[in-house]
């Protein structure tokens, strides 16, 4: 079980995007949107300047580093809220969340076979995944780079752990839970809702 990934909602999506690329590491891979009705993938070292030219219109930017996936969305916060974290499964794991969540009579999503959705009714999402050929391969780089904590502030720490703990079957300490080998910490003081970025520490 790993944690690989974050999905993160703030109207300052440049702002945070730099501050991947140019204090964190990361490698653009992709900013996904629209030029008129038409859907683009723009690939790195086309600039926001010629961007803004053609018209634009920002979907998602996608980052990566070692086994490390970050998605930024524009949204109306300002600093940044998480809308879901990405875990790679195996099998076994993947169907035990499956049923865990149908148990709990929680809203599933799946797209097309490449992602699934779960709802927490906690403020946040989980995106699943079974093995899967690009995942072994992003996975790998871990030794490289890997998130070893993330924080997240939120106005319920202990309810969003417990939810997370139940659907994964791990233990839990507070607002701490230990998702192989990423810790994912909520902390007081947080918005409603969507929790909000407060720290990463990668390795």
């Amino acid at each position: 079980m790993h944690l690989f990934h974050y999905h993160l909602v703030t109207s300052r999506v440049r702002d945070v995007e730099a501050r991947y690329i140019g204090k964190l590491g990361f490698g653009l891979v992709a900013r996904h949107g629209r030029i008129g009705e038409d859907y683009q993938s723009v690939e790195p070292g086309v600039p926001w300047e010629e961007l803004d030219r053609l018209g634009f219109r920002l979907r998602l930017s996608e980052l990566e580093r070692g086994s490390v996936n970050v998605v930024v969305q524009p949204g109306q916060w300002d600093l940044p809220r998480v809308d879901h974290v990405g875990l790679a499964l195996d099998e076994e794991e993947f169907d035990e969340v499956v049923e865990r969540a149908t148990a709990k009579e929680l809203r599933i999503q799946a797209h097309g076979g490449r992602r699934t959705f779960v709802a927490t009714n906690a403020g946040y999402r989980l995106e699943i995944h079974p093995p899967r050929e690009w995942l072994d391969e992003l996975l790998a780089a871990s030794s490289d780079f890997a998130l070893t904590e993330l924080h997240l502030l939120s106005d319920e720490p202990e309810a969003k752990t417990a939810v997370l703990a139940e659907l994964l079957d791990l233990g839990r300490d507070g607002g701490d839970v230990r998702v192989g080998g990423t810790l994912l910490r909520f902390l007081p003081g947080g918005p409603p809702g969507r929790p909000q970025l407060d720290a990463e520490l990668f390795t």
